[in-house]
């Protein structure tokens, strides 16, 4: 599982092509916890990279409103959410191992049976596994901003990204981001504006008021506590 974050990428002469990453692999250290979590919940919850569409309705042993979470961290939101959201199927990806884990211990002591888990670049999952007018809902919550301006276009959120997501959401499904770089929230309007078929869910064409859907993290109160804001963008498929 670990081992399969990053797929060699290749020419039709066998050069390896260079791609623009919006992550860094910090694979960092396991936990005992997490690692045992690896080892005994990833056979149950775990997801393996494919290059071939996923049969959702095989994964979740039902059929069911289907959230893509990209980027889960060390996966609290996520499960909390699964947990409240019982009658919706939840999808997490994230690159870096201990995330993984935490993720899966905490949905085991949650008693979550409505999640699956990925590691791996989620991009290549959302080309090549995520069957199109799919998903209910596509969450991208506090993405690294890469804030340098050298290293902007590292940025997950690009045109082509969003086409990418707009292709395999369902109409009336949503794309949901938040930020708290207001740089970034910035960029992120002006993406979403230029990519076809979406609308924008705000009222001001702008920014939304987080949701209740969206659990206010530790790290956000933090952020609040010292004044920091947080930009969230909800994004409608129309076409």
């Amino acid at each position: 599982m670990i081992n399969d974050v990053i797929t060699p990428e290749f020419d039709e002469n066998g050069r390896p092509l260079r791609r623009i990453r919006s992550f860094v692999r910090r694979q960092g250290r396991l936990t005992k916890g997490q690692q045992l979590a690896l080892d005994q919940y990833w056979p149950v919850m775990g997801v393996e990279y494919q290059p071939a569409p996923l049969d959702m309705c095989e994964l979740f042993g039902r059929d069911a409103p289907l959230v893509l979470e990209i980027g889960f961290g060390m996966g609290a939101s996520l499960v909390t959410m699964a947990q409240n959201n019982p009658h919706q199927n939840f999808l997490g990806i994230e690159v870096h191992a201990p995330g993984v884990g935490a993720c899966l211990a905490s949905a085991q002591e949650a008693g979550v049976e409505n999640l699956r888990v990925m590691c791996h670049d989620a991009v290549e999952v959302l080309e090549h596994m995520i069957p199109d007018n799919s998903l209910r809902m596509v969450q991208l919550f506090f993405p690294d901003p890469w804030h340098k301006a050298r290293h902007n276009k590292r940025r997950i959120v690009q045109a082509p990204f969003a086409a990418l997501v707009l292709r395999k959401l369902k109409p009336g499904g949503v794309f949901h981001m938040a930020t708290d770089w207001e740089d970034y929230a910035t960029h992120m309007l002006e993406v979403m504006n230029s990519v076809a078929g979406y609308v924008n869910q705000s009222a001001s064409n702008d920014y939304v008021p987080r949701p209740e859907t969206r659990p206010l993290t530790k790290f956000e109160q933090r952020g609040q506590r010292l004044g920091h804001g947080v930009w969230d963008l909800m994004f409608e498929r129309v076409k």
